[in-house]
């Protein structure tokens, strides 16, 4: 369900945004995210990560500037058209937002179905990608039987089971063990060598040197810097077709 796409995937003019009458959560944001990039994106709470990740997954309408997504601009875009461009997006949520009248199965198998697969087509890869979060003897357990972690494993197979063009994850890492944080980080880095773009939010500074080819952007009360040249530069290595 993937596809490929050349030149700018994300690019962000001069953003700004407020909620209601407060002052700026985000300030003059501008990057750009290009195919099969890894990006960190960091900072301090508060620094208004969330906020930027909302902005990247269509939740959220900037307060001013421009905002451009898989091409298309998505400030001027008729809201009935936000679902199909949504579902090139894989998003990992701090709350999870599992289905709970759903098994941990029906829940990472729901973007499959809406994408129009059958039964026989989606039987093996969910299984499969749950016995890589290690949920195997999980699969039919609602998420109101599971422990945090394994909701955020859940979470996390879901958002990549469709192999998405970009991928926005926040504080994907903060609910399980050091060992399963880093086989997450290494799901993510395999979907990302077969050209997604990932993005990932984290306050967890040791993460950052476990993808050695990641790129950081850092959030600072609500501006951006550029300690690795991520808003500049395209990825450093070939992207493999998709």
């Amino acid at each position: 369900m993937n596809q490929s796409v050349s030149g700018e995937i994300v690019q962000f003019d001069n953003v700004g945004l407020r909620y209601g009458t407060e002052r700026e959560v985000l300030t003059d944001i501008s990057f750009t995210l290009y195919p099969g990039s890894f990006y960190f994106l960091t900072g301090a709470s508060g620094a208004g990560k969330t906020s930027l990740l909302k902005l990247l997954y269509l939740s959220q309408r900037p307060s001013r500037g421009g905002i451009r997504i898989f091409g298309t601009d998505a400030i001027t875009l008729p809201r009935e058209k936000l679902p199909a461009l949504r579902r090139r997006l894989g998003v990992v949520f701090q709350d999870f937002r599992l289905v709970p009248h759903l098994s941990a199965f029906d829940n990472v198998a729901l973007p499959l179905r809406v994408a129009g697969f059958s039964e026989s087509d989606l039987t093996r890869p969910v299984a499969d990608m749950l016995e890589w979060v290690g949920l195997a003897d999980r699969m039919q357990a609602r998420p109101a039987t599971l422990s945090g972690g394994e909701q955020q494993r859940v979470a996390i197979a879901r958002a990549v089971i469709g192999r998405p063009q970009l991928l926005v994850a926040d504080e994907p890492t903060g609910n399980v063990d050091p060992d399963m944080a880093v086989k997450l980080l290494r799901l993510f880095e395999a979907l990302n060598r077969l050209g997604t773009t990932v993005v990932v939010a984290t306050h967890d500074v040791h993460l950052l040197r476990k993808v050695p080819e990641s790129l950081i952007m850092r959030l600072d009360k609500g501006r951006l810097s550029d300690p690795t040249g991520a808003l500049k530069y395209p990825p450093r290595r070939p992207v493999m077709p998709v």
